[in-house]
């Protein structure tokens, strides 16, 4: 038997890339997508990349047996399933866009007139996660917990589902990439002009549900094969809370404010998710988290690889999109080699004894009348990540990278006036707000109720803070037990 699951090996697979670079979409999928090649090759199958995309790793001349530069769509993509003899196909390599034209090509028939048959997870499994109806259904079914919502097809079932619900609400689009037309509304007004938003394009659904601002926002990666084996290889945490979006917020892996209660509690709500969805291969699940109560709410479910996959792999050192190809042609996480040792198996979660620290890259600066505020609406356009021993020094290390000509979290770089008022709207260079709030003497405390960020991340901020002032009121050369500190805080060269 090939595989554990899998009875017969495929013979041409076909691999639905990412499409053009677009915001939400980018380099994370050109990374799970050259993975999956990767896997395939080892398995001698024969692989056929759809990915317009030229500026991409996957699409060298190395890489897929046979690659179109066209575009990810299914009337194009029936054309290739037909002229390649394609017997397989792997949906979750390409992000929202594969997703998307794979559930189409499922509902027109294409995939069984062909005798194409889908590679991991199920198109019923992704329907489910996709369609917001569907997805609150089937997870009422084991206890999960979801936002209080109602999904609608036409601006007055919005209306009416915002009147029951009650104002505040957040609007979310089914079938949408980086929160697409997502936004929370607080007034009859801003209601009225987002649904006409939401309604505007090719939308077919929009969610509205409870508004859960200021909670926390946590993700969890998670693997399972079609054994039924499930591991959560990494979780996540935004500094900013729910209302930012994920792909536009500070992110940290592991998590830092969590205490082991509410870890094990969203680590199992997890793995019972995934095994009720029938997710095969790898997903990443996003929960809002109540910072007093540790009441919770999964907000969505993506069965796919995704922008937090990628940084998950790379923080934890489990090639998750390696992995879940292998597990689509049917291995267990047991048969699957550890890379890292090269004695043991896939089937293990990391144990990390380093902090690692996304930041978003924005250039809003390029968008001519683009508000600078951000939301549930992704704007960032690229992203940083650093490695350190303590939040200081990986935030620190971030900024730097982040090309925007400053030496670390200084609290002069940007203009500020210190204030909590000009700290309650998020916006790219809120980090620096808090430090140079911090500096001008506001409490922790009042920097957290005007942000609802976590007291753990603002006290971080602080020490940065303090041994900013201490370094400016200092004299070359510095003491060595000085000197060591503003090391640990990871401060450079440069801004010391």
């Amino acid at each position: 038997m090939y595989g554990a699951y899998l009875t017969k090996k495929p013979r041409r697979v076909l691999i639905l890339g990412s499409g053009a670079l677009q915001i939400g979409q980018a380099g994370e999928f050109d990374y799970s997508g050259s993975q999956a090649i990767k896997a395939f090759k080892e398995e001698r199958v024969f692989t056929v990349l759809v990915n317009p995309n030229i500026a991409t790793l996957q699409t060298s001349s190395n890489m897929a047996d046979r690659t179109y530069l066209v575009a990810v769509l299914p009337e194009f993509v029936e054309r290739i399933i037909v002229n390649e003899q394609i017997d397989a196909i792997l949906l979750s390599f390409g992000g929202q866009t594969a997703l998307n034209c794979g559930l189409a090509l499922a509902e027109s028939g294409v995939l069984e007139r062909h005798g194409v048959r889908v590679l991991g997870t199920a198109i019923d499994a992704i329907r489910n996660t996709e369609d917001r109806r569907l997805f609150v259904e089937r997870l009422d079914e084991i206890g999960v917990k979801t936002a209080r919502s109602v999904a609608c097809r036409t601006i007055a079932e919005a209306r009416e589902a915002a009147r029951i619900i009650g104002l505040p609400v957040m609007l979310r689009l089914g079938f949408a990439l980086g929160g697409k037309g997502s936004g929370i509304v607080d007034t009859p007004e801003q209601l009225d002009e987002a649904l006409l938003r939401a309604f505007d394009g090719d939308s077919q659904q929009v969610l509205v549900e409870e508004s859960l601002r200021g909670w926390k926002e946590i993700e969890y990666e998670v693997v399972r094969d079609a054994r039924d084996n499930c591991i959560a290889v990494c979780n996540m945490e935004n500094m900013d809370p729910m209302g930012v979006h994920t792909g536009d917020s500070i992110v940290v892996a592991p998590s830092q404010t969590l205490n082991d209660d509410e870890y094990q509690l969203l680590r199992t709500t997890a793995l019972r998710a995934i095994r009720h969805l029938k997710i095969v291969g790898e997903c990443n699940i996003q929960y809002a988290l109540h910072p007093r109560t540790s009441e919770y709410r999964v907000i969505e479910v993506n069965a796919r690889l995704s922008r937090s996959s990628a940084l998950a792999s790379k923080a934890a050192g489990y090639p998750l999109a390696y992995v879940a190809a292998k597990i689509a042609l049917g291995y267990t996480l047991a048969e699957i080699p550890n890379f890292i040792t090269r004695r043991t198996t896939a089937f293990f979660e990391p144990a990390l004894d380093y902090l690692v620290c996304k930041v978003p890259r924005w250039d809003l600066s390029k968008f001519q009348g683009a508000s600078v505020k951000i939301g549930s609406e992704m704007k960032s356009v690229g992203e940083v990540m650093a490695i350190g021993r303590s939040f200081p020094e990986v935030i620190q290390k971030a900024v730097r990278m982040l090309d925007i000509g400053v030496d670390g979290l200084d609290s002069d770089a940007f203009r500020f006036e210190g204030t909590c008022e000009e700290l309650e709207t998020a916006t790219p260079f809120r980090v620096f707000g808090i430090a140079k709030a911090l500096a001008c003497g506001v409490s922790i405390d009042e920097i957290h109720a005007a942000t609802n960020i976590d007291r753990w991340f603002i006290t971080a901020i602080s020490e940065v803070v303090v041994m900013e002032r201490a370094l400016r009121s200092s004299r070359m050369p510095l003491e060595y037990v000085m000197l060591r500190q503003a090391k640990v805080l990871g401060f450079s060269d440069a801004a010391i």
